[in-house]
């Protein structure tokens, strides 16, 4: 062998190596990596739980004589066993009525105290196997709604109405019937419920598989990702679609349904998500709402996948399942955080522990400069005549990036006799970069210079958008604290209008005419002087106002002795006078 051929024989061994060992020199390309769904025993496996939530509804009422009234709505699905078992031994005492929608006839054998009354229909295709002791015929309604009102006027109340399809078993545990939990009325209304948590029975159901599920990814997987399928196909009922991720891992959810679909995703932390559908995220204490955020139409299986691996950019599907029921409402657990084959157990209803403190997706951060660099401390107080700066900020769910928008601000005063005012806003510019999954706006205080108030509570609503299309991001809120500026006082001018004039000078006047008549009132009292001339005119005038019309009297010729020795005297000093100066 010549030494060219030499230097091809490492390259033809390791072509060789690779043919045999059977792996393709290039990865396959995304269309190769989706996978065959197959039905699922008992619908649940390694990824992923189905259970359905039937109609029904628990109350904690008792008759007068403390007994319990239950309802059993009987559903057998076409072709399913129609024989089953009622055992009633330890059940507390009470009226339990039983119907079916089922026109197959119905055997069970029943088993029960002398404390349980057996109620169904006249006209019944029940057949009854065992005690017989105490059953009654009733003529009773077949819609669920009018049952409970009959079971309501015949016995004063409904305890419960559970709804069992393809029962195999129904048994007493021996606990009381009623909720634990005080649901705040007595009125049984009927909506979708999960009857596992009803204590006093247990049911063994034939429940035939409802899901296909397939998986391309191992068991003993360590990825740091995994991603979920669900796919409702357009013949089914299902529109409403309850969700719960327990896995500690990063979760991408694809979620596809009939058009009017809704889920709920339950705490979806680590979770990011696309669907043609709307999503209600239920964290805690708060609930947003978003839009459909992608665009696919068919049901068909391999074409899901391929738009699931396509949007979150990935290579292998977690899992992919097909939800078939007949009900309008079913719950979902998906992911395993031991990643092991898992049994689930009844939850049991309790009285609740306390609440932990609520984690606020949004948060509100409030600042004294529109640079944003001076963050405002919770206690800290602000002046009335001051601008403030807020930036509402998201924790994001996974991958997706949301935009905030601010709707609408307003202040709400403490205290006993809180005062509620709209708050006007200022958008502030901020540039993506700068403001990932947040927005800033600004407020002036001087709408609250004039209240007496000083803490307030400032909250705003918020909408959440994705791909321009909205839905409702809930409320915001954050403590403020205000102090009033100082204003001098302004100088008080008293301004004198007509009637402040007129009324003076009335005034003017009457005090006047009170001190005149004050005047005359003590000159009668005292009389005249006595050396005062009464019938001068200067007297008249202005002393007794009669002497004006009186006529004046004649002065008397004859004086008194007294008088003319006086009056002599005086004329003789004053007749000297001239006397002696003549002289």
């Amino acid at each position: 062998m010549d030494s060219s051929n030499m230097s091809l024989l490492p390259l033809l061994l390791l072509c060789l190596a690779i043919a045999t060992s059977g792996l393709p020199l290039v990865s396959p390309p995304a269309s190769q990596q989706t996978c065959e769904p197959v039905n699922v025993p008992d619908n649940q496996n390694a990824w992923i739980r189905v259970r359905e939530m039937p109609t029904g509804c628990w109350t904690s009422y008792t008759t007068n004589d403390s007994k319990e009234v239950h309802i059993l709505s009987l559903h057998f699905l076409p072709g399913a066993s129609t024989m089953f078992y009622l055992n009633m031994t330890t059940a507390k005492p009470m009226h339990l009525i039983i119907t079916t929608d089922s026109e197959q006839v119905i055997y069970f054998l029943t088993n029960a105290n002398v404390d349980v009354s057996l109620y169904l229909a006249n006209i019944s295709n029940i057949m009854f196997y065992g005690s017989k002791g105490n059953i009654h015929r009733k003529a009773l309604p077949t819609d669920n709604e009018d049952l409970v009102r009959w079971a309501t006027e015949e016995f004063g109340g409904v305890t419960s109405f559970t709804t069992v399809q393809n029962p195999t078993s129904i048994a007493s545990t021996g606990r009381e019937g009623t909720r634990l939990l005080p649901t705040g009325s007595n009125n049984c209304t009927l909506e979708n419920e999960w009857h596992s948590l009803k204590h006093y029975l247990t049911f063994k159901s034939n429940i035939p598989s409802s899901i296909k599920s397939c998986s391309n990814q191992p068991l003993n997987s360590h990825t740091e990702k995994e991603l979920y399928i669900v796919n409702i196909p357009e013949d089914v009922s299902i529109r409403y679609v309850s969700v719960h991720v327990i896995s500690e891992r990063q979760i991408s959810l694809f979620l596809r349904g009939p058009q009017g679909t809704t889920w709920s995703i339950h705490d979806p932390q680590h979770t990011s998500f696309f669907s043609n559908n709307v999503i209600m995220l239920a964290a805690t204490n708060m609930m947003h709402t978003i839009p459909p955020t992608v665009a696919i139409t068919t049901d068909s299986a391999d074409a899901v996948q391929k738009k699931a691996l396509d949007h979150f950019k990935a290579s292998t599907i977690t899992s992919y399942s097909e939800i078939r029921t007949e009900g309008t409402m079913v719950t979902l657990v998906l992911g395993n955080k031991d990643h092991t084959p898992v049994t689930e157990t009844a939850p049991t209803e309790t009285t609740p522990s306390p609440a932990s403190p609520p984690q606020m997706p949004l948060i509100m951060q409030l600042y004294t400069s529109p640079d944003y660099r001076s963050p405002l401390d919770l206690n800290a107080k602000v002046q009335s005549d001051k601008r403030i700066y807020a930036e509402i900020s998201g924790r994001m769910l996974g991958e997706i990036v949301l935009t905030i928008e601010v709707i609408n601000c307003s202040v709400r005063s403490k205290g006993s006799c809180p005062v509620v005012r709209d708050m006007p806003f200022r958008s502030e510019m901020c540039s993506s970069t700068m403001c990932p999954n947040s927005t800033r706006v600004s407020f002036s205080l001087e709408l609250l210079h004039d209240l007496a108030s000083t803490s307030w509570d400032l909250e705003c609503s918020v909408k959440l958008c994705f791909s321009e299309k909205c839905g409702d991001g809930g409320r915001v809120k954050r403590n403020l604290e205000v102090t009033q500026t100082y204003i001098p006082p302004p100088t008080v001018c008293i301004d004198f209008g007509l009637s402040a004039v007129l009324g003076i000078a009335f005034g003017g006047f009457l005090i006047g005419v009170l001190l005149i008549g004050a005047l005359w009132f003590i000159k009668i009292r005292t009389g005249y002087p006595t050396g005062l001339d009464v019938g001068s005119t200067a007297v008249n005038l202005s002393g007794c106002p009669c002497s004006l019309t009186s006529k004046r009297q004649p002065v008397s010729t004859n004086p008194s002795p007294s008088e003319n020795s006086s009056a002599n005297a005086s004329i003789g000093s004053t007749q000297s006078t001239p006397t002696s100066s003549m002289a």
